[in-house]
């Protein structure tokens, strides 16, 4: 065993104080694709570029290009499972240690892997709402089948995920700040960190446990008590 997962799991061992920040490297493990990886959806070729299909005025423009990508970028197939990162938070939570995940991810794995509490500061794909008069709708209404599924309103029925051009929930935001503010180990894995405001949480951690597991670099590297270079599912299998 690496030093450094010794390291880590010395203070997982001691702590019932763990939060967990984590981004798009937590599910490719599981087969989902990330954004910025040299096979990931800013690296493929469409018609337009993924951010602008996935942002707030192209939804509103073009409905129907926006779920012919969606449909088939961004929802997991049925055959993706929560890998070991998934499965071993999940047991820190049930073991009383972790006290919540944070994520950028919106494809609900960490619930099927039996996590409770988690924050997910860019929606899900599972749960959908009418734009026009927020009726929420069942998300095989909106994820399975074509076109752009309507509301009896007449409004467009879409994924309750926060878009380009979007803010992030306000209320999710704030709890994810205190829970970062008073925990006492801060596990930050799988996320480049680039991406804000999610990236900004890190700057309320008060303590001096904080943990960066990524395969690359991250602007807070130079911040962290502790970085791991590795997949963080390797990484949670031995902890």
């Amino acid at each position: 065993m690496q030093p450094e997962i010794q390291t880590l799991k010395q203070w997982i061992q001691d702590s019932d104080n763990i939060v967990f920040f984590g981004g798009a490297g937590v599910s490719t493990e599981s087969g989902i694709p990330d954004f910025r990886s040299a096979d990931g959806l800013y690296n493929q070729q469409y018609d337009y570029p993924p951010e602008t299909i996935i942002s707030h005025s192209f939804f509103l423009r073009y409905p129907a290009e926006f779920y012919r990508f969606y449909r088939d970028k961004l929802i997991p197939p049925s055959t993706v499972k929560p890998n070991a990162a998934h499965l071993r938070l999940a047991e820190l939570e049930r073991e009383g240690k972790l006290r919540a995940v944070i994520t950028q991810n919106i494809d609900g794995l960490h619930q099927m892997a039996g996590s409770q509490r988690v924050i997910e500061l860019h929606g899900s794909v599972h749960r959908c709402y009418c734009a026009q008069c927020r009726k929420p709708y069942p998300e095989s209404f909106v994820n399975r089948g074509e076109g752009v599924p309507r509301c009896s309103c007449g409004g467009v029925v879409r994924p309750d995920v926060v878009l380009y051009e979007e803010g992030l929930n306000e209320a999710d935001m704030y709890e994810a700040v205190n829970l970062i503010r008073s925990a006492d180990v801060l596990l930050v894995g799988g996320t480049s960190l680039n991406v804000y405001p999610a990236a900004g949480l890190l700057r309320y951690y008060r303590g001096d446990k904080l943990c960066l597991i990524n395969l690359g670099a991250t602007p807070y590297d130079d911040a962290a008590d502790l970085v791991i270079r590795e997949k963080i599912g390797r990484v949670f299998s031995q902890i």
